[in-house]
C-alpha cells in the first residue's frame, strides 16, 4: 500500500492559493469599467497642464477651458459607471471581482481626479494673492490641500464600505446610504465647468459682477467639498434615481419633471448640471433634517397638544 504525503504548511498555503485564482472574467462590462478608470486618468492629465500662472485654455479655435476639459472626463466615467453595472446585472454575470475593479477605477475618477480638479483650481484662482501677500497665500494653499485630501478620504471609504455593504441583488439597488461618490463628484464638477464656461459669459462687460460670483465660487469650494466629503460617509439615504424614478410605470408627473430637466439641459448644461447634482445632493440630507427634527418634534408635541385640548373641554364642561 502505497503512503500518502503528509502536507506541509507551505504545501496547504500553496494549495489554497491555487484554489482562488481567478478563472475567467466577463469582458465587456470590465471593459467598460477600465474606461470609467481611463476617464479619470485623463481628467487629471488635464488638469495638471494648467501652470499656476498661465491661462487655462486650449490653443485651438474652440478655446475649452482645461479644467472645464477636465470635468467633463469626469461626467464621461460617470457614464461609464453606470453602464457598467446595468451590462453585468444584465447578462447575470456580476462577480466580485467586477465589483473590486469598479470601486478601485471610482476612487481614480471620483476620488483622485476630482480632489486634483479641485486643488489645482483653487490654487490657480488664488495665484494673484501670492503676489500680495505671501503668508496669505500659503495658508490658502494649505487649507485646500486639507479640503481636498478630507473629499479624497472620505471618497475611499464610502467606497470600501460600499464593497463590504453591497448586495448584488437587483432589488437592494433602490438606495444608496450616503451620497454616492459620483454625485459628490458631479457636485464640485459642476461648479468648476460653471465657473470656467458659463460665468465669463453671464458676467460680460461686468468686471465687477464677475469679480464677485467668480470669488463666491472659488472660496465656496473647499467648504463644498468637505459637506461633500461628510455626506459620503454619512448614513443618509440617497434614491437611486435610475431604479426608483425611471423603471417601470411611474405617475404622468414623472415624465412633466423629466421634460422640464431635458429643457433646461438644452437651454445650458453647465446650469442644468450645477441644478441636477447639487440638488440631489441636498435633497438626502433636507429629507433627513425633516424626518430627524421636524417630524420628530412634531410627534413629542402631539400627547401635549391632546393634554391641552382635554384639558379645555373639561373646563368647559365645568363652566356649562
Amino acid at each position: 500500500m502505497k503512503k500518502t504525503k503528509k502536507k506541509t504548511p507551505k504545501d496547504r498555503l500553496f494549495h489554497r492559493v491555487r484554489r482562488q485564482r481567478l478563472k475567467s472574467i466577463t469582458v465587456l462590462p470590465s471593459l467598460v469599467t477600465i474606461f470609467n478608470g481611463i476617464c479619470g486618468f485623463t481628467a487629471i492629465v488635464l488638469a495638471g497642464k494648467v501652470q499656476t500662472n498661465q491661462n487655462s485654455h486650449f490653443s485651438h479655435p474652440l478655446a475649452i477651458p482645461y479644467f472645464a476639459m477636465a470635468g467633463y472626463m469626469i461626467i464621461l466615467a460617470m457614464v461609464a459607471d453606470m453602464l457598467d453595472g446595468r451590462l453585468a446585472r444584465m447578462s447575470k454575470s456580476t462577480s466580485s471581482f467586477g465589483g473590486q475593479l469598479d470601486s478601485l477605477c471610482d476612487v481614480i475618477s471620483f476620488g483622485v481626479a476630482p480632489a486634483f480638479l479641485l486643488l489645482k483650481m483653487l490654487e490657480h484662482s488664488s495665484f494673484a494673492f501670492s503676489q500680495l501677500n505671501p503668508a496669505i497665500s500659503e495658508f490658502l494653499k494649505r487649507s485646500f490641500w486639507l479640503a481636498a485630501a478630507a473629499y479624497l478620504s472620505c471618497a475611499a471609504i464610502r467606497l470600501a464600505r460600499f464593497n463590504v455593504e453591497n448586495e448584488e441583488n437587483e432589488s437592494a439597488h433602490m438606495s444608496f446610504i450616503g451620497l454616492p461618490s459620483p454625485a459628490a463628484a458631479g457636485v464640485i464638477v459642476s461648479l468648476i465647468i460653471f465657473h470656467q464656461e458659463t460665468l465669463p459669459q453671464l458676467a460680460a462687460g461686468n468686471t465687477r459682477i464677475f469679480t464677485i460670483c467668480e470669488n463666491l465660487i472659488i472660496y465656496a469650494l473647499p467648504f463644498v467639498a468637505l459637506a461633500m466629503a461628510i455626506l459620503m460617509i454619512s448614513r443618509i439615504r440617497y434614491a437611486h434615481v435610475l431604479n426608483q424614478y425611471l423603471r417601470g410605470k411611474k405617475p404622468f408627473a414623472h415624465l412633466i419633471r423629466a421634460l422640464v430637466l431635458l429643457g433646461l439641459i438644452i437651454w445650458s448644461r453647465q446650469a442644468a448640471m450645477v441644478l441636477i447634482f447639487c440638488g440631489f445632493a441636498a435633497s438626502g440630507f433636507v429629507k433627513w433634517s425633516y424626518c430627524r427634527f421636524l417630524k420628530k418634534d412634531f410627534r413629542a408635541d402631539v400627547p401635549q397638544r391632546i393634554d391641552t385640548i382635554k384639558m379645555q373641554d373639561s373646563q368647559t364642561h365645568t363652566n356649562t
